[in-house]
């Protein structure tokens, strides 16, 4: 039956890759959809300034922490139950955030809702791994993938405004339950095994451990994670500074707000898809350089507005939008380049890539609720720390 299931995944890469969009969306809907109810959160529960920061992190850190587990368990034991209880664990947390009572209780389900949700970030990566051995072609399924998953940024913030304004912000999680209710429905559905019996590792401790070690040290592993890293240092900057930035500083409304999030996701949109064109011509190695120099010159652009007052929320908004196109040509290269080679330990890379990422952008929006929640300025330059380091990583790779 797995062999099987293992044709069925290599002889429909549309429909795997459309599955695969649906269950990686649930990082950018937990992440994007509950951003513009960071004021309703704090006056409800009473927060401290930079307390509500906080669940981001919770968030971010319970990402890193669940895929450094779910890659072993997705190496031993296939790809679709750790899988599917993953998503489980994610909709029951999501419920306890609807019914959190304070900002700690609420952190806390953040960060049992993002070990749940790690699954859905590191395993479809391995599946990629699993049914696609050329890189080439795992780049184009890859922008595929995001293409589909591009609507979910876009409809995310939005729709977290509007419930924010004419609901309140719990019923933000219980929207996130259902939608996790939904993926869990559609793994038992629909998704095949795709690593095949023979393939199937023991799950040891020590041996995890090694394999961790032994990846880690491998040069192209090391300098691809950390690119992705601290490119996602900058993003993560900017969700953590963006609420109290934009609705706090600028006095944007939520509505208002949440279209900040569709400049972002056009602009990640067209970073992926020119990502595609340019591997074919350049290749791989050349298309994350040149993103990795236009994250560097949009957040320069970003902390020079912020510091001269320039440009007011559009002039930010659009400098955004250009760093995550930047990152659409970062970020697939990154993860591809991470686990492509490692046959059966996929899995295990995957984690240890989706792990040192999420850490770092973690420390990226404990940073912001530390240096002053609502300052542009500080926001754009943890930004521009974020973009020079990646552009450092991306030298240090070998080609």
């Amino acid at each position: 039956m797995s062999g099987q299931r293992t044709g069925e995944a290599t002889r429909s890469p549309i429909l795997i890759t459309m599955l695969l969009a649906l269950l990686t969306a649930v990082g950018p809907i937990s992440t994007d959809m509950y951003l513009p109810a960071f004021p309703a959160m704090k006056a409800s529960l009473g927060a401290q300034p930079g307390e509500v920061q906080l669940t981001l992190a919770a968030w971010f850190l319970g990402l890193s922490l669940g895929q450094i587990t779910h890659g072993p368990l997705a190496d031993s034991y296939g790809r679709r139950l750790p899988l599917l209880i993953g998503t489980i664990v994610y909709t029951l947390a999501s419920v306890g955030c609807a019914l959190a009572d304070t900002m700690t209780h609420l952190s806390w389900w953040r960060l049992w809702a993002a070990v749940g949700a790690a699954a859905s970030l590191v395993i479809p990566r391995a599946v990629i791994a699993d049914v696609v051995k050329d890189g080439a072609e795992a780049a184009r399924m890859v922008g595929r993938m995001v293409m589909v998953m591009g609507v979910v940024p876009v409809l995310a913030p939005t729709l977290g405004a509007v419930i924010a304004q004419h609901w309140n912000w719990r019923a933000i999680f219980w929207i996130a339950a259902l939608y996790g209710l939904l993926c869990s429905a559609l793994i038992l559905r629909y998704l095949p095994e795709t690593l095949r019996p023979h393939q199937h590792g023991r799950l040891r401790v020590g041996n995890t451990l090694v394999g961790y070690i032994i990846a880690w040290r491998g040069r192209s592993f090391r300098t691809h994670a950390l690119e992705g890293g601290f490119g996602t240092f900058s993003l993560f900057s900017f969700l953590a500074g963006a609420p109290a930035v934009f609705l706090g500083h600028y006095r944007l409304d939520p509505t208002t707000f949440g279209a900040v999030f569709i400049l972002n996701a056009l602009g990640y949109i067209a970073g992926t898809q020119g990502n595609a064109r340019l591997v074919a011509r350049i290749g791989l190695d050349r298309a994350m350089t040149c993103g990795s120099l236009l994250l560097v010159a949009a957040t320069t652009a970003m902390l020079v507005m912020a510091v001269g007052s320039l440009g007011g929320a559009l002039g930010m908004a659009l400098g955004m939008m250009v760093c995550m196109a930047s990152l659409g040509l970062v970020l697939p290269g990154a993860a591809l380049g991470s686990v492509l080679g490692h046959g059966g330990a996929a899995g295990a890379a995957s984690a240890l890539y989706g792990t040192t990422v999420f850490f770092i952008g973690a420390l990226g929006t404990v940073l912001v609720g530390w240096t002053a929640p609502g300052n542009p300025v500080a926001m754009t330059t943890l930004m521009l720390a974020g973009a020079m380091a990646a552009l450092i990583c991306d030298r240090q790779r070998p080609r």
